[in-house]
């Protein structure tokens, strides 16, 4: 079961790319409810995350980009948890799911530095001990921007199998994605890139990477523009799933894209 927030149906901004999602969902005939409660849309932050075991884990969702904007947090345990039936583990862990990027097999996750600081307590090696005997995998720190607003992983990096992941193709050989890559070679992953644009402060419209994967396809985010083919041939070409594309401009300008805004569940 696919969830997503109330609020891209009662929210004006968000109402006709939501329309296209949903459309997209029936098509490849994939479930999906919508959550009450939620103070935005951004699911994926503050749900718990699952781990190998089939078993989910609730982290302290306290961003400290929302620390000016306390009403846009969302309590899991309390505004969205008595709407389903799910037993959860609750860490006192600063993280928000965006950053948290499993492999297929869940026994690695990608996490940007950006955690470091949100849990200024630990010291950088106990907290990775720590979020690997709760997340039961081997975690990959990336670096991050300081100007990037989240700063989460799943914006920079997407696993196609254990070994390889999609990173943003960008020109420059010296910054953010080229450190991202020795980070990942450490660890034997290579990286192939994909499509990417950069648009204006807090916009993710270009991040074409932040798909929606389900068990059967890829929900990948399209801009209306003309790198939109290229995207949409290259996930084709990786993927041995179909690739769906949805038209995600009015979500994309808030600052997500289609992973941001979903949470699924067996």
């Amino acid at each position: 079961m696919l969830y997503l927030s109330s609020l891209l149906q009662t929210t004006p901004i968000y109402q006709a790319a939501a329309d296209r999602l949903s459309a997209a969902l029936a098509s490849q005939q994939i479930p999906y409810r919508f959550l009450t409660g939620t103070k935005d849309i951004w699911l994926r932050d503050f749900m718990p995350v699952q781990i190998r075991d089939g078993t989910f884990v609730s982290f302290r969702y306290d961003p400290g980009y929302l620390q000016d904007t306390p009403e846009l947090k969302t309590d899991y345990e309390k505004d969205i948890a008595p709407q389903l039936s799910l037993a959860a583990t609750y860490s006192s862990i600063n993280l928000d799911g965006g950053n948290v990027v499993f492999s297929p097999s869940r026994e690695q996750v990608v996490i940007s530095d950006r955690v470091l600081g949100e849990n200024p307590a630990y010291a950088p090696q106990e907290l990775v001990k720590a979020l690997e005997e709760q997340l039961m995998a081997q975690v990959i720190l990336i670096p991050s921007l300081p100007s990037d607003m989240t700063g989460h992983a799943d914006g920079m990096v997407r696993f196609v199998d254990e070994n390889t992941v999609v990173g943003n193709r960008v020109p420059s050989k010296y910054g953010l994605e080229q450190r991202i890559k020795r980070a990942l070679r450490t660890y034997h992953i290579e990286v192939i890139d994909f499509p990417y644009f950069s648009s204006p402060k807090d916009s993710a419209v270009g991040c074409y990477l932040n798909f929606l994967e389900t068990d059967t396809c890829i929900f990948l985010p399209v801009f209306d523009v003309a790198m939109d083919e290229e995207a949409v041939a290259q996930a084709q070409d990786i993927f041995s799933k179909p690739v769906v594309p949805v038209c995600i401009n009015e979500i994309a300008k808030q600052g997500g894209v289609l992973n941001c805004i979903s949470w699924e569940m067996p």
